[in-house]
């Protein structure tokens, strides 16, 4: 694992896909420490103990479930949190402790968004650090591409109109917001995750916008 942020650490990079990577990230709290996403890495699990353990694990959808989840609960007891719309997907690995549907508060400083597009029960998580800055935790809502650039979840000849229509509105959800750093689960490229410059969020969100609203400058994970 590597600290990214003040109260942030990224796992070790996995390659589900070919041409597609993923991180999870643990953020260290003297509450209880939430892992975000999920990692196959075994020995990162000895890493997370060192610091502290977890007490949470927060997906952001279905495509972040695998037999994982099992051993982050026997390991430390972690209280798995999901969608309420993906629940059946996730009782197929672990049935999740915390289930979640609206916006808000899960654990102090930790509010949850949905945003249904790129799956039914796909949630971003915004955190507000005590180190001063505000973090938001993507999912595949909006991913991090080649060369950096960031783009909504749809999934040329996969995902539907109604997919799109829901992406569109989910992101004019994310727009008002204002976070220091962004963490996609899922990116292309050497890096998921990006330190904003102020006022540069609401275009970025835009950027993806245009091209969901133009299918032919879509890019799909």
């Amino acid at each position: 694992m590597r600290r990214v942020q003040p109260d942030v650490w990224e796992t070790e990079v996995e390659h589900p896909f070919p041409g597609l990577s993923t991180h999870a990230y643990l953020l260290v709290r003297e509450a209880g420490n939430v892992l975000f996403y999920n990692t196959g890495h075994r020995h990162e699990l000895e890493r997370m103990a060192e610091l502290g353990g977890v007490v949470y694990q927060f997906l952001s959808h279905r495509d972040e479930l695998g037999e994982s989840l099992n051993v982050i609960h026997e390991r430390f007891g972690a209280t798995l949190g999901g969608h309420r719309a993906e629940r059946e997907d996730f009782a197929r690995v672990r049935e999740p402790e915390l289930l979640f549907e609206r916006r808000g508060l899960l654990l102090e400083g930790i509010e949850a968004i949905p945003v249904p597009g790129h799956s039914p029960g796909s949630t971003c998580f915004l955190v507000t650090s005590p180190h001063g800055r505000r973090y938001l935790f993507t999912g595949d809502t909006l991913y991090r591409g080649e060369g950096g650039l960031w783009h909504a979840g749809f999934i040329p000849g996969h995902s539907t109109a109604e997919d799109r229509r829901e992406l569109i509105e989910s992101l004019g959800l994310l727009k008002p917001l204002q976070p220091d750093v962004i963490f996609s689960s899922a990116f292309a490229g050497e890096s998921g995750y990006q330190t904003l410059a102020p006022g540069e969020w609401p275009g970025l969100v835009e950027r993806a916008l245009a091209e969901l609203r133009d299918p032919g400058r879509e890019s799909g994970i």
